[in-house]
């Protein structure tokens, strides 16, 4: 399936106003599994972070962890990194209407050709790599781009299961994706090749977020997928699953799992 058409269509709908852009990054929020770990993740960071620090949203999409980044501090210095030109027009437009535009900027850039050297102190990647075929060139890309101590952020499907595929030749349900997951080791090794010092691995979606991710995003995306008219039944829907699905977010990240379809990782130069 292809999730692009359907994020665009979104992304229309939502950047009429900043207050439906606000809105569309707070529902995102909130359905998004792999934005409440982020978000854990975050505001461990945040607290051994403080004053004026320069971050970097590598594969920004509609830029609601840059915002986020952005708001979080007003010391802090978010640049967002995408492929899609349209996607980054409209996230520097929306960043000069929210009074954002000298702390948060977006730019056109492939992460493949990226050429900063020491300049940040986060690297935050965010549902990329999966989209990357040269990944070992990236990470070693984003070495080079994070200041001694700094560190690199990735959420990314895992091998057990990531992408919806669960055996060996599963086609990916999304069908963007150039890989279907990552394996501990095989990232844990990659990211140690390219001259990070530390790597810590944890599973994300064990089973309460494998359920909530197939109530709140794929069931939604296959009928949108069949159906623009599914949008407008889309709210009477999430008002039946989405307390189940709170739950079960919740539940994923408070717990430690022994296995799960998506990975956390943390690298440190």
């Amino acid at each position: 399936m292809e999730y692009d058409p359907i994020k665009s269509f979104l992304g229309s709908y939502f950047n009429r106003s900043v207050f439906l852009r606000k809105l569309f990054y707070f529902l995102l929020d909130l359905l998004l599994l792999r934005a409440w770990h982020i978000r854990k993740e975050l505001r461990i960071w945040k607290r051994n972070h403080r004053g004026k620090r320069t971050i970097l949203d590598a594969g920004s999409g509609f830029g609601q962890y840059a915002f986020r980044l952005a708001r979080m501090d007003r010391q802090f210095v978010v640049k967002g990194l995408d492929v899609k030109e349209d996607q980054i027009t409209e996230c520097n437009v929306f960043a000069g209407k929210a009074g954002l535009s000298e702390r948060l900027s977006f730019e056109l850039q492939f992460l493949e050709e990226l050429n900063e050297r020491e300049s940040f102190d986060l690297v935050l990647s965010v549902d990329v790599m999966e989209h990357i075929e040269y990944d070992e060139l990236v990470f070693r890309n984003f070495y080079k781009s994070l200041k001694k101590g700094g560190m690199l952020l990735i959420s990314t499907p895992s091998d057990k299961g990531g992408s919806e595929a669960h055996h060996e030749g599963d086609k990916s349900f999304i069908s963007e994706h150039v890989r279907n997951g990552y394996g501990v080791e095989e990232i844990t090794g990659k990211l140690h090749s390219a001259g990070f010092s530390e790597v810590m691995t944890r599973y994300s979606y064990g089973w309460p977020g494998k359920i909530s991710w197939k109530l709140s995003m794929k069931y939604p995306a296959l009928l949108l997928s069949l159906s623009r008219l599914f949008l407008v039944l889309l709210p009477f829907y999430y008002l039946l699953v989405y307390p189940v699905c709170f739950l079960l977010n919740f539940t994923d990240v408070i717990k430690t799992h022994s296995t799960g379809t998506g990975l956390i990782v943390k690298a440190t130069r």
